[in-house]
């Protein structure tokens, strides 16, 4: 956040109109067109880089004051501070077309990183990449001067080889390689020399400088790292630390390039990796060549990293700085391995012994990762088992630090770098995905994204039922974790277990209460118990009702229903009818055990009711399987006041698929329970009652009954005259006294229409019935489907034809 003096900065910059931004920089160019370049010239080109940064569409800025200020950032006489804003002000520019800058005949090393700089930005229209890199690795093939550090072009390096790797040669990288390796192993171990102020008091005898020492104060006995520490860095100390922020990117884009064993076409892989294991463990004054000895020397430096990190710092800040380095230098020890498998079995044994240390220690969590990707890597190759790695990473690390954002984004990008471990049935990644979901239930707007790119490797045929409860769980686990949490937090003594006989009062009472215990600790699960009932969760979604506003709750609440069409789109392309049948009678069950959020509700049924029609149309023989869950389900008169939306899509699935069509089993017997079913419904919700208690239900439920009822009549021409009396008292409906208050004179109008329609086209049973019920051979033709989706019209056509307007003559 910014200060209050920062914002009214910022706001002022950001009102400045163009003219005035004119007048503006006229004024700047007099001033740097003057005799001296001192502290006026300074704050005029400040002010002229915060109104230009300001803000989002660029300024424009007159070609001659762009070129006036070129000239100042490649003038030699010019002060440092005018050159770096200068810099500045053109970098915000960018692309600029007035740009004439080139990087070609600069020798100043300071000077070509400002420049190289601004060229970097232009995007590279013109190959400025390329040429950039070029002339820093010419600058730097020569011997630079003490006073024209190369430590001011590693970082322009390093964004040149991130933009363009392919703008450096073959020769180049070699050039490079050699001097990084030099960098990396021969820094020296005695600290830097303050730099004399020059002041009145400056002591004309300088202190010799003192060794380095590790980050416990130790006098350091090894080469120098970034983790040395001292009061002041020499030259090629900086260089060390530099060269190793950028050592992984350059090993990526230029480690494994002409890398082919001789002879690799005669000899099995393991022969290659033990002979290179025996040419690695170099011999004294062997030349290798500048990669392989890069590769060589950046190990040594990843060992000896590995090593500091076992020194308890002095200060946090160094003890940040120790954990960040750890995680580089295991990821960096991984690519060499990748790049040379001869490393492999020296870094193996380092890492098992580093698990070892820092597994036990939640503070060193993020530095487990990396280890866990070099065994899935290598693990195979050095024939060690890695499951005690996993097996600790995958189970305390998401029940334990699920709370800690950066991890958990760490951790999920982990398993989708590694999905094909989750396709393996028997292995620990596949058992452990219920943790996996504390990462999203308490970090669910940021890591939804990368859910939905790992769901669809959680899911096959084992796991999808269990999915499926976790998913609707969500924000219920949510509320679990922050009890677990709070609960932590207690002093012990606040932590002793509740009388049983007492009932708990508070969601932390119950956290340890013996009644709700089991249904915490089955919903907070390390692993999949895939043969446990989740109904048993009932009481404890009523219990953490009182968390259900919570804003953390809300958020995860609101991914469900994305993850949920997510889940069933994945589903529907390995499900077999075994698992449909058991996902609609849970569709149907788990309705009525949602946690107690409205909008979260109102979301679930909307995503379960058209998901329900999905997995109709891929099997609709379950509407016959399955007719005692679905005639239970449809013949409650709450399903239509609280879940309307699954209770309609319920029913017109009934009317589509209760069909010889679809089912040889589909009797005339089974018809008729439906029928009488959905008869008994719709009669309770359109029969007349006195004024004050007329209760109102959705008309597209009605209609829906109403369409039903037809379509199963048209099936078994009995009922067709049961059905036909129906739908003739729906004008005595929908025009009582009682019905008029509730509905709207649109929604009645809509029903009286839709009855007429259904009633006018009964009357002709064999219409009907082919209209709602084709022949086995034309139902799923693309005549059936065309004459399905113009149903409205076609029952608008035979209401014509059998209640003519008046002048209506048929052609």
């Amino acid at each position: 956040m910014f200060t209050a003096t920062a914002e009214s900065f910022l706001k002022q910059a950001r009102e400045i109109q163009e003219e005035e931004l004119r007048r503006f920089v006229s004024r700047v160019a007099a001033v740097l067109q003057g005799p001296e370049l001192g502290p006026e010239a300074a704050d005029c080109l400040q002010r002229l880089h915060l109104t230009v940064a300001a803000t989002k569409y660029p300024r424009k800025l007159d070609g001659k004051f762009v070129e006036l200020l070129q000239t100042l950032l490649c003038s030699p006489k010019c002060p440092e501070q005018i050159q770096l804003l200068c810099a500045a002000i053109l970098r915000e520019m960018s692309p600029c077309n007035d740009l004439i800058l080139s990087c070609d005949e600069i020798q100043d090393a300071k000077l070509l990183s400002l420049v190289s700089s601004v060229l970097l930005a232009q995007g590279n229209k013109k190959g400025e990449v390329s040429a950039v890199g070029q002339r820093i690795v010419k600058v730097l093939e020569r011997r630079v001067p003490e006073s024209q550090s190369a430590r001011y072009l590693l970082p322009i390096l390093s964004n040149v080889i991130s933009l363009s790797p392919e703008s450096l040669t073959e020769e180049q990288t070699s050039v490079v390689s050699k001097k990084m390796a030099d960098w990396l192993r021969y820094a020296s171990t005695q600290q830097g020399v303050a730099q004399p102020s020059g002041g009145f008091f400056s002591n004309p005898r300088t202190r010799q400088p003192g060794p380095v020492t590790e980050i416990d104060g130790a006098i350091a006995t090894d080469f120098f790292t970034v983790l040395s520490v001292g009061q002041y860095y020499t030259e090629d100390q900086w260089l060390n630390m530099q060269a190793f922020s950028m050592l992984r990117n350059w090993l990526l884009c230029y480690g494994a390039k002409g890398l082919k064993a001789p002879n690799s076409d005669n000899k099995s892989g393991t022969d290659r990796s033990v002979m290179a294991m025996v040419s690695t463990t170099s011999t004294p004054g062997r030349l290798l060549p500048p990669k392989d000895r890069l590769r060589e020397k950046a190990f040594e430096y990843c060992q000896r990293l590995i090593e500091q990190s076992n020194r308890r710092p002095l200060k946090k800040d160094d003890g940040d700085l120790q954990k960040a380095c750890l995680i580089e230098a295991v990821t960096i020890m991984d690519v060499i391995c990748k790049q040379d498998s001869s490393y492999v079995y020296r870094a193996v044994s380092f890492l098992k012994i580093l698990h070892g240390r820092i597994s036990g220690d939640a503070t060193y969590a993020r530095a487990l990762l990396p280890i866990a990707q070099f065994f899935v890597n290598h693990g195979k190759m050095a024939a060690v088992d890695s499951d005690a790695i996993y097996k600790h990473l995958l189970t305390d690390i998401p029940a334990q630090l699920f709370h800690n954002p950066s991890l958990a984004f760490e951790f999920v990008q982990f398993c989708k770098d590694n999905t094909q471990l989750f396709t393996e049935t028997s292995s620990i990644f596949r058992q452990s995905f219920p943790n996996l979901f504390k990462f999203l239930a308490w970090n669910s707007p940021p890591l939804i994204s990368e859910f939905v790119d790992l769901l669809p490797f959680l899911l096959d045929a084992g796991t999808a039922v269990e999915i499926f409860h976790l998913l609707l769980d969500l924000p219920c686990l949510t509320a679990a974790l922050d009890i677990q949490l709070r609960s932590a937090a207690l002093p012990t003594s606040e932590r002793a277990a509740c009388d049983p006989a007492v009932k708990p009062t508070t969601c932390l009472e119950a956290f340890r209460h013996p009644k709700y215990k089991s249904m915490f600790q089955y919903l907070l699960r390390t692993k999949s118990t895939p043969e446990d009932a989740p109904e048993r969760l009932i009481p404890l979604r009523q219990l953490l009702g009182s968390l259900a506003s919570s804003p953390r709750v809300m958020q995860c609440a609101e991914t469900v229903p994305v993850l949920l069409e997510l889940f069933f789109r994945v589903v529907a392309e390995f499900a077999d009818g075994t698992l449909i049948n058991q996902l609609v009678v849970l569709l149907l069950q788990r309705s009525d055990q949602l946690y107690e959020i409205p909008a979260f509700k109102d979301d679930v049924y909307r995503v379960l009711s058209s998901q329900l029609v999905m997995l109709c149309r891929l099997r609709p023989a379950l509407v016959v399987e399955l007719s005692t869950e679905i005639l239970e389900f449809s013949g409650a008169v709450s399903n239509i006041q609280n879940k309307e939306a699954i209770f309609t899509h319920m029913v017109w699935a009934i009317g589509e698929y209760m069909s010889v069509s679809y089912d040889k089993r589909c009797t005339v017997e089974q018809i008729s329970r439906f029928f009488e079913t959905l008869e008994a419904m719709l009669f309770e919700i359109t029969q007349l009652r006195p004024l004050a208690s007329t209760p109102s239900y959705a008309p597209r439920a009605i209609s829906v009954l109403m369409a039903t009822l037809t379509k199963l009549a048209a099936r078994s021409q009995d009922l067709i005259p049961r059905v036909s009396m129906f739908l003739s008292k729906m004008r005595t409906f929908v025009q009582s006294p009682a019905v008029t208050s509730v509905y709207s004179k649109e929604d009645l109008e809509e029903i009286l229409i839709r009855a007429t329609e259904l009633m006018n086209l009964l009357k002709m049973p064999s219409v009907a019935q082919f209209v709602f019920t084709p022949p086995v051979d034309v139902a799923s033709t693309r005549f059936q489907r065309e004459v399905n989706d113009s149903l409205p019209f076609a029952l608008r056509i035979v209401t014509r034809l059998l209640e003519p307007a008046p002048g209506f003559v048929p052609g």
